[in-house]
């Protein structure tokens, strides 16, 4: 499906602007990529998981919403658009509601590798037609930067501090998309904000099939990242090219590279720009990032096999 610069710039952008989210943000940018790839047609439906989106976006009497809203707990946002999705259908099937309705759930990455993988999960497997997008920043950054499953190796949060005996998180982090992607479930991708084309296309083959859909989103976060707010865009598109956030979808069960890496970056250089890993600079810390290196480089390598690129 052809993607048209000049067709998207016309469209009712369904996040306003005027919303309380930080400056250099990588959320809504995530929001609105994905937003302008639902069907012009169609009434949209969206859960926001409590997280830094739902409060700054919707806090009574205003929203920025210009789409239905339903602001649910960390834990369930899931199982509340799976309600809200088998009324719609009880509904329809009674010649009650004539319209198409779409329905999204828009959640961080505690609120989703975490605290709502169990509702997620149940979505998935039930057969939801939800497209559930997590903005991927890393960390709980609404409740003060604490770890999370998404957190990488080595990275300082106020859970994972660093200091004697202590170099940061101790795990990698969970691989969230290739569980998604075990639910057998029609479409499932990981994104990344400065790549606006990948991601619009990626969301509009989410909400074009009949069944459940799951995007994973790099959504950089200057507060907990620690990096100058105008820099977003350009973390974004280092940690693909340092081959630590690499862009695919699984389609139908078929793997595919949709973000082709043509001169890999050590990840050093990624690390090197952000305050969260500035301690593993000192001497002491050294062997981490060789740890974390090996750790992409395995994944990577995997990933690679997986879509048919070895």
């Amino acid at each position: 499906m052809a993607i048209k610069l000049s067709e998207i710039v016309k469209q009712k952008e369904l996040l306003a602007g005027g919303h309380r989210m930080c400056a250099g943000c990588g959320a809504p940018i995530a929001v609105r990529q994905v937003l302008h790839a639902a069907p012009q047609d169609a009434q949209i439906v969206v859960s926001g998981a409590t997280g830094c989106l739902a409060v700054s976006t919707a806090i009574y009497p205003y929203s920025a919403w210009q789409t239905s809203f339903i602001h649910s707990a960390f834990e369930n946002a899931s199982a509340t658009i799976s309600g809200i999705e088998a009324a719609y259908i009880a509904l329809k099937k009674q010649g009650k509601i004539g319209k198409d309705f779409r329905f999204v759930v828009f959640g961080g990455d505690g609120g989703t590798y975490d605290i709502g993988f169990q509702a997620l999960s149940g979505m998935l497997e039930r057969g939801h037609r939800v497209l559930y997008v997590c903005y991927n920043n890393e960390a709980y950054m609404n409740t003060g930067t604490q770890r999370s499953g998404a957190t990488p190796m080595g990275t300082w949060t106020t859970t994972s501090p660093y200091g004697k005996g202590s170099s940061g998180k101790t795990q990698n982090r969970k691989d969230l998309t290739a569980i998604a992607a075990a639910h057998n479930i029609p479409y499932v991708a990981q994104a990344a904000v400065h790549h606006w084309r990948d991601t619009v296309a990626k969301a509009q083959k989410a909400f074009a099939v009949d069944g459940p859909a799951f995007l994973n989103i790099l959504a950089p976060c200057h507060r907990g990242w620690r990096y100058p707010m105008e820099k977003t865009i350009e973390l974004s598109k280092m940690a693909t090219e340092a081959c630590i956030w690499p862009l695919y979808e699984v389609e139908n069960g078929e793997w595919r590279l949709t973000g082709k890496v043509q001169n890999k970056q050590e990840l050093r250089g990624y690390l090197k720009v952000q305050g969260r890993f500035s301690h593993l600079f000192k001497p002491e810390n050294e062997g981490v990032i060789e740890q974390m290196q090996e750790f992409v480089d395995q994944q990577w390598e995997a990933l690679l096999v997986r879509c048919g690129e070895k």
